[in-house]
C-alpha cells in the first residue's frame, strides 16, 4: 500500500525588479502574474510607469512547464487543486522573504496588484500576513473562495481594494461578475472598487496607470 509523505528542504526561486528603489521613489509595486507567464516577461506591463517614482517587484510562480510540444515556449503556475494549502504555505514563505529582503521598511507607498491567476496569490498573502498596502488591485481573476469576512478588517478604511476587468473578457461571465461583487462587498465593504474598462482577458496598461496616477 502507497503513502503520501511530505518532507521538508530549502529552495531558492527567482523574481524580478523595474527601476531602481531610491529615497525619491514614491510607490513599491508587488505584482503577481498570470497561469502562463514568467516574471522576467510580465514586469513588462509596468514600464510605461514614471521609473523615478516607481517600483516594480514580479513575483515569480514556482511551478514551471512547458506550453506546447515543441518545447519551446516556457510558462508558470502559482497553484494547481493539488496539495493547494501545501503550495499555499510555501508560496507565502517565499513572497515573505522577497518582501523582507528588499522592500519591508522602505517608507514608500505599497501597491500589490494580482493579475488572473495572480489574483489569488495577491489577496491570500495581504490577508494571510496583514499587509499593509495603499491599494489591492484584484486585476481579471477569482477572489480566493476561503476568504473571509473580517480577513482585511485591518486594513485602514481609506484603502481602496480594485476590482478590475475587461467588458469583453471570455472568462468574466455574468454569474462570475455577480459572484465577485458580492463576494468583494462582504470581503472589503464599502472598500471595493468595481472598474471595468474596453477589452478582453489582458493586462490592461492604461488602468494601471490610471491606479498609479490616483491619490
Amino acid at each position: 500500500m502507497s503513502k503520501t509523505k511530505t518532507v521538508t528542504y530549502t529552495s531558492e526561486n527567482t523574481y524580478s525588479t523595474l527601476n531602481r528603489l531610491t529615497p525619491h521613489t514614491k510607490n513599491i509595486w508587488f505584482v503577481f502574474h498570470g497561469l502562463g507567464y514568467l516574471s522576467k516577461y510580465f514586469i513588462e506591463y509596468f514600464n510605461e510607469l514614471n521609473p523615478e517614482e516607481n517600483y516594480i517587484v514580479a513575483l515569480q510562480a514556482p511551478s514551471k512547464y512547458y506550453q506546447d510540444m515543441t518545447f519551446k515556449h516556457v510558462g508558470a503556475s502559482w497553484l494547481t487543486r493539488v496539495d493547494t494549502e501545501m503550495e499555499i504555505e510555501n508560496i507565502l514563505n517565499y513572497i515573505r522573504a522577497v518582501y523582507e529582503r528588499g522592500v519591508a521598511k522602505h517608507p514608500a507607498k505599497l501597491f500589490v496588484l494580482g493579475y488572473s491567476q495572480g489574483v489569488s496569490i495577491a489577496a491570500r498573502w495581504v490577508a494571510r500576513h496583514r499587509i499593509g498596502v495603499h491599494k489591492l488591485i484584484l486585476h481579471s481573476g477569482g477572489i480566493p473562495k476561503e476568504l473571509k469576512k473580517g480577513d482585511f478588517d485591518f486594513l485602514p478604511e481609506d484603502v481602496p481594494v480594485i476590482y478590475l476587468y475587461g467588458d469583453k473578457d471570455q472568462y468574466v461571465t455574468e454569474a462570475r461578475k455577480t459572484e465577485a461583487r458580492l463576494q468583494g462587498e462582504n470581503l472589503f465593504g464599502h472598500r471595493l472598487i468595481i472598474k471595468v474598462f474596453d477589452g478582453i482577458h489582458e493586462v490592461h496598461r492604461e488602468s494601471i496607470k490610471q491606479q498609479a496616477s490616483d491619490k
